[in-house]
């Protein structure tokens, strides 16, 4: 078995003299809180607080970016015990699954997913050996004999990280039992959840039937019509302001928004409920319902984020063994300054709304994105996501969008993970980078180390805190 350790100057720029300015930055940042506004995660861990049962269950198998690159590589998911569609569990020995997943560690090589998880192995578990076939069962074995302790329950590695805030995503269909349960039992970490109702808005979603007829039950609004339907959307809003959401969450192939008239509005939502949209009215549908939960925030102070730009389930033989998010969506050409026009022709000016746009398509990020938030008060940048969650894509994003959209057009950094582990090493990748961009900036001196100094904490909690519409604790706030 090989031994390994993190290098304290991981990511730092190569040149001498810059990194010894990245590094000075990082030490002001590196143990700020997490502030979690946009992620995955189960919140039935922080309800239910109940061990993992083995590292499989709890790093791989929920792991999309682990997982596809394995399946990219001819390996079954069922091997690697991936739920089936339904949630089913494959008879997969979680052991057998963990040394086959160690056996092919070399795959990850330089990509974000072998820093996250000699991150995770190293600072959470405390393991320094490398991860290979010879050192499979042994780490298997020293995580599975930490899981079962109280200081690796997922309450206590909540605060043990250190987390400020962490919101899951919850759909329009959803009854919120967990973040109920999680306010029932008193404890004081702060689990929000993210209103997503793209099941009940896409006609095309493949549960749109039946989360339509939960969604009615839920709100007991007459969503057959389209004043009711729009009421029901209003009643879950609220429903999830109640258990501390602050934004809202909407993930279609497209950035299309649309303004109608009411009567267009009427006509096309009946050919919606009756099952007569085709695509193109469903598109139209999609951008419509962009442009009223725009409208809907502007009311209730929800802030929009809007995740266009990639083609869901592009495996269809995988979607139907296993269902949603397997690793087999594909990000796709975005375009944003027509298709946002009608929404933006409405609410654009707005200073008290907030929509932060995202993309998988990095070609928009000069020519549509940063000149759209430099301009219009109520857009701002989200970070690089996904397929760009990484060093090189942070990068970009900085050099790409900086010289025009400034700085305080962006919201700082959002993990956007199912793996609650990894989640503070998504963090400290992202304030390592930032320093680092920040250092080089100082060092062209194109801007004063003071002013580097008061960017890093704004990109590490500021700008995050000022989107979401979050408060600083009493504490910090006193401080300041």
């Amino acid at each position: 078995m090989s031994p390994f350790n993190l290098h304290p100057d991981r990511l730092f720029p190569a040149d001498p003299g810059t990194r010894a300015i990245a590094r000075a930055l990082y030490e002001q940042v590196a143990n700020l809180p997490i502030i979690s506004p946009h992620g995955h995660t189960d919140p039935a861990w922080f309800a239910d607080d109940q061990p993992w049962s083995n590292p499989t269950e709890l790093l791989l198998a929920p792991d999309h970016y682990l997982f596809r690159m394995l399946y990219s590589q001819g390996i079954d998911l069922d091997a690697l015990g991936v739920p089936r569609r339904g949630g089913v569990q494959p008879d997969t020995d979680p052991r057998a699954a963990w040394r086959l997943f160690a056996s092919h560690w070399k795959l990850f090589r330089g990509t974000p997913s072998s820093m996250w998880l000699s991150h995770v192995l190293s600072s959470v578990f405390g393991i320094m050996i490398a991860l290979d076939e010879t050192s499979a069962d042994h780490v298997f074995d020293l995580i599975g004999d930490a899981l079962a302790t109280p200081a690796f329950r997922p309450r206590a590695l909540f605060e043990r990280f250190n987390i400020e805030l962490l919101a899951t995503t919850e759909g329009a269909a959803d009854d919120l039992a967990h973040h109920k349960a999680i306010r029932a039992s008193g404890w004081k970490g702060n689990v929000v959840t993210t209103y997503r109702p793209d099941s009940v808005i896409d006609p095309e979603h493949d549960s749109f039937a039946r989360d339509i007829e939960r969604f009615a039950a839920l709100t007991g609004e007459n969503v057959e019509s389209w004043q009711g339907y729009l009421c029901a959307h209003r009643r879950r809003r609220a429903d999830f302001r109640a258990m501390g959401a602050t934004a809202t969450d909407h993930g279609f192939a497209t950035a299309q928004t649309a303004n109608l008239s009411l009567r267009a509005c009427e006509a096309l939502f009946a050919k919606v409920m009756g099952g007569r949209a085709d695509a193109e009215e469903a598109e139209l549908f999609r951008a419509q319902m962009l442009t009223e939960m725009a409208r809907m925030s502007l009311v209730d102070g929800m802030t929009m984020q809007i995740h266009p730009g990639a083609t869901r389930n592009h495996n269809a033989r995988l979607f139907a063994s296993h269902g949603r998010d397997k690793g087999a969506d594909i990000p796709r050409r975005t375009d944003y300054v027509e298709a946002l026009r009608p929404m933006l022709d409405l609410v654009g000016n707005e200073r008290d709304l907030k929509i932060i746009l995202f993309t998988l398509d990095e070609t928009s990020y000069t020519r549509e994105l940063a000149p759209l938030a430099g301009h219009y008060p109520c857009l701002k940048l989200g970070p690089a996501w996904w397929f760009h969650d990484s060093p090189e894509g942070m990068r970009r994003f900085r050099e790409m969008t900086t010289e025009t959209a400034g700085f305080y057009n962006g919201v700082g950094f959002n993990d956007d993970t199912r793996a609650f582990l990894s989640i503070p090493a998504r963090h400290d990748v992202a304030r390592r980078i930032d320093c680092g961009f920040l250092a080089r900036l100082v060092a062209e001196q194109r801007i004063a180390d003071w002013e580097a100094a008061e960017l890093a904490e704004e990109l590490t909690v500021g700008l995050v805190r000022k989107a979401y519409g979050l408060e600083a604790p009493v504490r910090e706030a006193q401080a300041a």
